[in-house]
């Protein structure tokens, strides 16, 4: 990947509907070799998709909470059992494994603290090996650069 195609992903990164023509005036290119560059990007893996970043206000999902997961179980089978059963709650926007005090570290999007506390005491409290839980209430959202999932 050389200096071009780093302009490219910083360019699409934040403008994904930018036009081939543009997009090679922004970089230093025509439109035909930037239109190749772009396409084996995504051939190779590298530009995975594209997508539309939506308001959370308007969408009536402003309320974000970070949950601390322990898990009572931490061999493969109980991971694995773990990951499939929080990938099937859509209000889970991201789920990490941590290394530290802790097992996960999950973000959750709901419209509010009651939203909230339903798909905490309904489906994540009672996700396979769940010991316990700690719950941080987001106040505000300095940096966010994570699409909103629905």
């Amino acid at each position: 990947m050389d200096e071009y195609d780093q302009k490219i992903l910083s360019v699409l990164s934040i403008e994904g509907r930018i036009s081939m023509t543009a997009l090679g005036e922004r970089v230093g290119l025509s439109k035909t070799p930037v239109t190749a560059r772009v396409k084996r990007l995504e051939e190779e893996g590298v530009i995975t998709g594209y997508r539309a970043t939506l308001s959370a206000s308007k969408l009536g999902v402003e309320h974000i909470a970070f949950l601390e997961v322990k898990l009572s179980d931490t061999r493969e089978k109980a991971l694995d059992a773990f990951n499939q059963a929080v990938r099937a709650i859509p209000e889970v926007e991201a789920c990490h494994m941590i290394a530290g005090g802790f097992d996960y570290l999950i973000k959750v999007r709901t419209s509010d603290i009651f939203a909230y506390r339903q798909v905490l005491g309904e489906q994540l409290s009672r996700l396979p090996n769940v010991a316990s839980t700690s719950t941080y209430i987001s106040m505000q959202s300095v940096v966010d650069t994570a699409p909103i999932d629905l």
